[in-house]
């Protein structure tokens, strides 16, 4: 049972430790969401030029940074007429670019592994794109489409079908801080919390168990931290498949991510970890469903090859440029609540995360949560939730 208690201990030691960033990250999503709409994704993503690409990565940076959320969004705009090449791209951004994910990973682990993070998406993009240009069939696509049309349904499907952006009422400023601005920021942000507390909670545990029970010594010998320069490429490789049976999504795997550096992983080995949220087993089941097996399999390969030739890149730019963090002391805590500025922090963004819970609870939030599911499992998955009172 002490050990047991241990690892609950460094689980929530880790949580409190990253509070503050995951309401402040969820509030800022909550917020460019609240003016950014998903109503005419297909048709600004025609194909997979250069221009398709950058304003799919754009939309996908200021979405959820839910995986599985992701996913259905993308599918979403695939079956409304964009391009696949542009809605993976999205897929990408959207679990890569995110703020909440920034800001976690500089609470946890450092600005450099930030750094890292918002230099390796955009490459691992362009790497996907170019895989996809060179070895995606169009037959193999009219076959994801049709598979795509089917109306098979994946977790988060009903979140991933809201729209709640307010896009009149002047600019982006005044559209946020009026009534309905608030309304739509609050339903984003209760939503996402709704949507990702599952995966958040679970990373907590595996990092806490791990972190209290298996020895230092496993993770030097499996990352070959004994061998410096041959770990720098196992790292990368090894890496994504450590994500893909842990199955921890979006920012719920950062705790992790944080324990296997200080355990002795590489750099990139880390970031390669991080990056593979976008193939751990549900959702390659969800790919299965989405577009079929032959769809699932070519995906998992292309994003395994953009994930480790991504963290391959940012481990040797970030080396050559003195940017590795030379100690390994990442947030991964074993102590209780002290009286600190993290603690200071937490209050007041309790303080916030308070008003905008009751702001939802005011103004129909609890059946937006009933109904966050309810698309996928009794209406047409592309059907629209309807805009949140505003008042």
């Amino acid at each position: 049972m002490d050990e047991v208690w241990h690892a609950l201990a460094m689980a929530f030691a880790m949580g409190w430790q990253m509070l503050w960033a995951l309401i402040l990250g969820f509030f800022l999503s909550g917020a460019i969401q609240a003016v950014v709409s998903h109503r005419e994704m297909g048709r600004l993503l025609p194909d997979d030029g250069a221009r398709s690409i950058v304003i799919a990565t754009g939309l996908g940076a200021a979405s959820s940074s839910c995986s599985y959320a992701a996913v259905a969004v993308a599918r979403t705009i695939f079956r409304k007429g964009g391009d696949f090449t542009a809605a993976m791209a999205f897929q990408f951004a959207s679990t890569n670019l995110v703020l909440e994910l920034g800001i976690i990973l500089a609470v946890l682990m450092g600005w450099r592994f930030t750094a890292a993070e918002f230099v390796g998406g955009p490459l691992m993009i362009l790497i996907l794109v170019v895989l996809f240009r060179l070895f995606l069939s169009r037959r193999l696509v009219q076959a994801a489409k049709a598979q795509a049309e089917k109306g098979v349904a994946g977790r988060m499907e009903g979140h991933a079908s809201m729209d709640m952006a307010v896009t009149e009422g002047g600019g982006v400023w005044r559209r946020l801080i009026s009534a309905p601005g608030f309304t739509a920021t609050s339903h984003y942000f209760v939503m996402d919390w709704a949507s990702l507390w599952p995966d958040i909670v679970i990373g907590l545990l595996i990092a806490g168990a791990l972190g209290a029970w298996v020895p230092k010594s496993f993770w030097e010998g499996f990352f070959l931290a004994g061998h410096p320069l041959l770990a720098k490429f196992v790292g990368p490789l090894i890496g994504p498949l450590v994500a893909i049976i842990a199955f921890v999504c979006s920012v719920g795997n950062v705790p992790l991510a944080a324990v296997l550096w200080n355990a002795g992983a590489s750099f990139g080995g880390v970031i390669a970890f991080i990056f593979a949220d976008l193939i751990v087993l549900p959702i390659l089941d969800i790919y299965r469903r989405y577009y079929g097996l032959k769809m699932a399999a070519f995906l998992l390969v292309t994003f395994y090859v953009a994930m480790v030739c991504s963290a391959l890149a940012v481990e040797f730019l970030f080396q050559a440029l003195d940017l590795v963090p030379r100690q390994r002391a990442a947030q991964v805590a074993d102590t209780g609540i002290s009286w600190n500025y993290t603690t200071v922090l937490n209050i007041v963004f309790l303080g916030l995360a308070a008003v905008l819970v009751w702001r939802f609870m005011r103004t129909g939030g609890p059946g937006m949560i009933r109904a966050m599911d309810g698309p996928s499992r009794h209406a047409h998955p592309g059907a629209r939730a309807t805009h949140p009172p505003g008042g």
